[in-house]
């Protein structure tokens, strides 16, 4: 049980991304408009602090490395009661996350974690 998975449409998205860019991350900063959305970079070029909280790795299949998915700290508090699932949709998001030369953006869905769920992640 982790805080974050991904759609089979995301999946094959970062396979594609994973063959041009190399390691990949996420980012949320929580900020408005794209700014609340994932942000896809390659690993390590947005540089996370203290500020930042890392949610976990996703595996995905043909990708070499896990990808860490970081969320900022004021945004965590928000939504540390949640299990976030990363998503693709057709349309443009932020020009500086990779996906967005593709004619598709990610997004996040989210739903409330279990209590049981909210015990094993403490």
């Amino acid at each position: 049980m982790g805080r974050v998975d991904l759609t089979g449409a995301a999946a094959a998205l970062l396979r594609r991304l994973a063959r041009e860019h190399g390691p990949l991350m996420f980012h949320q900063s929580g900020g408005c408009c794209d700014g609340s959305a994932p942000m896809c970079y390659p690993d390590g070029e947005f540089r996370t602090g203290e500020a930042d909280v890392h949610l976990g790795d996703l595996t995905v299949a043909g990708v070499p490395r896990p990808v860490p998915v970081w969320m900022s700290a004021a945004q965590f508090e928000y939504w540390k009661h949640t299990h976030l699932t990363i998503d693709v949709v057709p349309g443009r998001g932020s020009g500086f996350s990779l996906e967005a030369p593709e004619g598709v953006r990610f997004l996040i869905r989210s739903r409330l974690l279990t209590d049981d769920e909210l015990g094993q992640l403490s």
